[in-house]
């Protein structure tokens, strides 16, 4: 779905397109009526010699009825977007399924710094693998990434996994994905954090469980 935008790689990424593929044919639908009745009443009651306008105070009942109707009509709509929208939403900020894998991300002025697991698998052990604006994930796992700001506001943004996360000073938020293709994408800093915010890029590399054991290995021996 929505082949033409960033094709998502993680597992809820296709509930977030579905969802805003929802919003915009709904909007896009009373966009293109609204325009269309438009044009439709400049043409049919445009200026004519030997007519005269008429002032509408829109207090009759069949006045009233072309707000009322298109009123509860969009009403409707609303509470079918929302109902998806909260679905979604718990799904994917409400729900914690349990982790295969744990990593550390925090966020810096301005940089990322990523903690994973070494050989034992275990994060916060003395085997850990410390990279800087660089991600490593093992595909069709599902990890749960505990966050941090170092210093100032920063937002954890993966556009290919759909998933944005804003890092508070202070705390530690825990959330989650599952990586579903193989491959290298963008991690960025999604809010303004200083003058080198624009520069706060990353890489998420996406690898086979064969070739992410492999890294783990080479890193561990550099150790």
């Amino acid at each position: 779905m929505m082949a033409w935008i960033q094709g998502g790689a993680s597992s809820f990424s296709g509930d977030v397109d579905f969802l805003i593929l929802l919003i915009a044919l709904i909007v896009g639908f009373w966009f293109v009526l609204a325009e269309l009745a438009l044009f439709y009443f400049i043409v049919r009651f445009r200026r004519r010699d030997g007519m005269a306008a008429a002032y509408i105070t829109g207090e009759r009942r069949q006045e009233k009825r072309w707000i009322t109707i298109p009123h509860l009509l969009i009403i409707v709509c609303d509470v079918v977007i929302l109902a998806f929208s909260f679905q979604v939403w718990s799904a994917i900020k409400q729900d914690l399924p349990p982790a295969e894998a744990n990593i550390r991300v925090i966020g810096h002025q301005w940089a990322w710094r990523f903690m994973h697991p070494g050989a034992d698998g275990q994060l916060s052990t003395a085997d850990d693998v410390e990279t800087i604006d660089e991600l490593r994930l093992q595909v069709n796992t599902l990890y749960h990434f505990h966050l941090e700001a170092a210093d100032v506001l920063h937002s954890f943004s993966i556009p290919a996994f759909r998933l944005k996360q804003d890092a508070v000073p202070g705390r530690v938020i825990t959330g989650w994905f599952k990586p579903t293709k193989t491959g290298t994408f963008d991690i960025q800093c999604a809010e303004i954090c200083g003058i080198g915010h624009g520069i706060m890029g990353a890489k998420l590399i996406v690898e086979s469980a064969a070739d992410h054991q492999r890294w783990l290995e080479q890193r561990t021996a550099q150790r």
